[in-house]
């Protein structure tokens, strides 16, 4: 069956339109890395959707297809392109085929995956309403619930992919146990994410912060691409690991305080996802930073509106923020955290595919959604 027959007019439009626009750039021009990297996503909803065992079901195919072209491709893609990019540093211009271009950039699409059935999650737990820029996948009204299904099935299309195209590898088996231990992880500092906005504000503390980041956070955006190039370039060296587990620490932690500075500060129109974390209760960095600063009377302010959906209440506490000068605290910590990551890098072994972090680290910084 041609998978293309099997999705709806309208998924179908957006995908092949996708492809055209690619395909439209001049053939003596070079496509850049990202839009290399875009060309293949028809070809993993091809695969995804040409699974035998489903009975050929349109339906089924056209519905899988509709929930990836929703949820996967519209972002950044830092994660995806970080992996091709890093493997391209860490292998000689000689082994660099085709081939093996190709199949980092399907591991890198898996790594779009992870993110975009984990903020599927992420938006359903927290009541979310928008994201980049668009309603949520689950409040879309032929979706709703069945949108915990969905899913399901990304992360588990994660798989199909891996036993299509690597089962032959030599690095099969490790890539399979690495997205297993990252997800876990993450899944993990999910949890504690939410257990932390149980409890009460004046509890939270700047331990439990970092804790909560590197798990919900670093592991899948920056260890996990990394290590995923590192794989199939088949880099084993033990200290170049544990170098980048300390960097991917350091980058998830500086990645949460950025996100938690655009859900609180930067317009929704911007960020494309109105921020909610103050209504939460979530164990922020700047709940944490404003605690640390405030006296009894602000603390006081604190425990008596933040958490609460009272819009008053969440102005009090955005108020309370200003006032301490929280956006300014940011500002030098993010600098200082560029510094540090940055040098870390520079540092680090020689086995490390140095130019691809350093450049995503540019990216990341100063970012404003």
């Amino acid at each position: 069956m041609n998978y293309m027959e099997g999705i709806c007019p309208a998924t179908r439009l957006k995908i092949e339109c996708h492809a055209r626009s690619l395909s439209n750039v001049s053939k003596e021009s070079k496509f850049t890395e990202e839009q290399e990297f875009n060309a293949v996503f028809p070809e993993i909803i091809r695969d995804i959707t040409e699974i035998t065992d489903l009975g050929n079901s349109k339906e089924i195919s056209s519905w899988v297809a509709r929930a990836m072209q929703f949820n996967v491709p519209h972002g950044k893609r830092h994660r995806g392109l970080l992996t091709v990019g890093a493997y391209k540093n860490l292998v000689h211009e000689q082994h660099q085929t085709k081939e093996n271009i190709k199949l980092a950039q399907i591991l890198g699409w898996c790594t779009e995956m992870v993110n975009g059935f984990l903020l599927l999650y992420d938006d359903i737990m927290d009541g979310s309403s928008t994201r980049r820029g668009q309603s949520c996948w689950y409040k879309l009204e032929d979706v709703g619930m069945i949108a915990i299904n969905d899913t399901i099935i990304i992360e588990n299309a994660i798989y199909i992919l891996l036993r299509k195209h690597f089962r032959d590898k030599e690095c099969y088996a490790s890539i399979m146990e690495l997205f297993h231990e990252v997800i876990y992880a993450t899944a993990c500092g999910q949890c504690m994410d939410f257990l932390s906005c149980q409890k009460s504000v004046l509890s939270f503390t700047e331990e439990q912060f970092k804790t909560i980041a590197i798990n919900k956070s670093a592991h899948y955006t920056f260890y996990l691409p990394i290590m995923l190039a590192m794989e199939l370039a088949g880099v084993k060296d033990p200290l170049t690991v544990c170098q980048l587990k300390n960097i991917s620490n350091e980058f998830g932690i500086l990645f949460q305080i950025q996100n938690d500075f655009l859900d609180w500060y930067v317009n929704p129109e911007i960020t494309g996802k109105i921020g909610s974390d103050i209504e939460d209760n979530n164990c922020s960095w700047f709940a944490v930073e404003c605690l640390k600063r405030a006296n009894e009377k602000q603390k006081q302010i604190m425990a008596e509106c933040y958490g609460k959906k009272d819009p008053q209440k969440v102005l009090r506490v955005k108020q309370l923020f200003i006032a301490l000068e929280l956006d300014k605290a940011y500002t030098e910590y993010e600098q200082q955290a560029y510094k540090r990551i940055k040098t870390m890098i520079e540092e680090s072994s020689d086995y490390q595919p140095k130019e691809a972090i350093l450049h995503i680290l540019d990216k990341s910084y100063l970012r404003k959604r």
